[in-house]
């Protein structure tokens, strides 16, 4: 018999899924994609699957995802794994639903969860959630515990939910945050012993009195102006969308502050890039191997027996089904090559080039010295410097490219860009900041509901309802707890 304060939990009875890799003690599997891990047994629920059962949430099932959160190859397609096979985004034939959190994406966006986990190291989250048409948060890495996760990077890596409102998203974010000082240490960093009611921060009027940055010489500008990974079509059209949602931003109240430019950037970006590059490998290649064995050593049942990353690239070349022969191994073998350990002299000095590059060169720096509330700019762009700091991205549907957009392709067959394909918008802030960058998110939503704008070509034709009960869907978590497909 169910207790008053079950009906009361606030995801009770709502069906979300998770990533591939945050593992759960059921019948579910838990693979990152890679087969060697089918029919593995971990010994208990990871925390935040943990945390979503506690308030009432039912977990539908694993999504697809890059193969080992796309840390494997450097050949290989965004959504694609042995286990999954290869998912494509549904606003596009043959769309490439970025990752590595593609089937999370996916999923969410055609109505086949109310929402997802997504794990991010450097763009998993936002990326998807923007090609997606969805809200996407990165939070703080120590915000949510990547316990029995199997991440990339301790360092970078950070667990956020991805869902087709802010508010969707919001509550996702408040049953999973917190600290988890028996399993994720990082967690004790939070400033606060209880995190904050998310939902609290859903004010429309949220923009009022704020003060948003553009950095302007970000790569991503000069890119969307002058052309290179996409046509100078298809990136007007992103700046286009942009303008307009400063506007938005401007009659919300918010101050824009323009030319908030990074000092790292403009006529040196190219050999912090090229030098930060190799850091980069060293750092998370060290720590995928690092965490890989920490998980495989805890595993109840291990069916392959892999135990290290000699055995797991040995396995990889010789299971057919892993696609050896098309789809490269180049971080395993130089995590092998290296011989470092994570607490090696190179791999801190790694980390703390990053470190260096995206705070006083970047993001902190242009926070302090112009007194910003948030930064903003396009999403494709807004990944990669808080990937190295640790501190959270939101994404939020900014638009979508228009019927005579070109049709760009850059892997395999995979359409990156395209008629109808969505892009978005990101806020970013500082650490621990994810209150205020909600609010400013919600407003924005709020005042342009472009999610509605945008729809996918390909939609499930099922539906699941409860019985006894009416309604349009599950679009707002507090609302009917309906599970009409939409």
């Amino acid at each position: 018999m169910l207790e008053i304060s079950d009906i009361t939990r606030p995801l009770h009875g709502i069906p979300i899924l998770v990533k591939d890799n945050i593992a759960t003690n059921d019948k579910m599997n838990n693979t990152a994609g890679c087969l060697c891990l089918l029919g593995a047994k971990v010994s208990r629920d990871s925390t935040v699957v943990a945390k979503l059962r506690a308030a009432g949430a039912i977990l539908l099932g694993k999504a697809n995802l890059s193969e080992w959160a796309q840390r494997r190859s450097n050949n290989t397609t965004d959504g694609w794994s042995a286990y999954g096979g290869q998912t494509t985004g549904a606003y596009y034939p043959n769309q490439n639903p970025r990752g590595s959190s593609s089937g999370s994406g996916v999923a969410v966006s055609i109505g086949l969860a109310a929402a997802a986990l997504g794990t991010e190291t450097e763009g998993s989250i936002i990326a998807p959630s923007e090609i997606n048409n969805l809200v996407g948060i990165k939070p703080t890495v120590g915000l949510t515990s990547r316990d029995l996760v199997i991440t990339i990077s301790l360092r970078q890596d950070s667990v956020g939910p991805m869902a087709r409102t802010v508010k969707d998203a919001a509550y996702i974010l408040s049953a999973i945050a917190g600290r988890d000082l028996k399993y994720d240490n990082f967690t004790s960093a939070q400033p606060f012993a209880v995190p904050p009611d998310y939902m609290k921060a859903l004010n429309s009027s949220g923009l009022q009195g704020a003060r948003i940055g553009i950095p302007r010489n970000d790569n991503i500008f000069y890119e969307l102006l002058h052309g290179g990974k996409r046509s100078a079509k298809n990136g007007k059209m992103i700046l286009v969308a942009f303008e307009n949602a400063v506007k938005v931003l401007e009659s919300a109240g918010a101050t824009i502050v323009d030319n908030t430019n990074m000092t790292f950037l403009g006529n040196s970006f190219e050999k912090y890039i090229s030098k930060l590059s190799e850091s980069r490998d060293i750092l998370l290649d060290i720590d995928l191997l690092t965490s890989l064995e920490k998980y495989f050593s805890g595993l109840q049942v291990n069916p392959v027996g892999i135990h290290t990353m000699g055995d797991l690239i040995q396995y990889t070349k010789s299971e057919p089904r892993e696609e050896y022969s098309k789809r490269n191994i180049v971080s395993f073998e130089h995590a092998i090559f290296l011989n470092l350990t994570a607490s090696s002299s190179e791999v801190w000095e790694a980390y703390q080039a990053g470190l260096q590059l995206a705070d006083e060169g970047g993001i902190i720096r242009a926070m302090n010295v112009y007194r910003l509330d948030a930064i903003i700019m396009p999403s494709s762009g807004s990944f990669f410097l808080p990937a190295l700091l640790g501190t959270p991205v939101i994404t939020v549907p900014m638009g979508g490219f228009s019927e005579d957009a070109d049709v760009g392709k850059r892997q395999r067959d995979l359409v990156d860009e395209g008629p109808n394909i969505p892009f978005g918008l990101s806020f970013l802030g500082r650490k621990w900041s994810e209150e205020r960058l909600i609010s400013y998110a919600y407003s924005f939503e709020q005042r342009t509901n472009i999610r509605k704008q945008i729809k996918p070509y390909f939609l499930p034709k099922a539906e699941l309802r409860r019985h006894g009960t009416q309604g349009s869907g599950y679009g707002n978590l507090q609302a009917q707890k309906t599970l009409a497909v939409r």
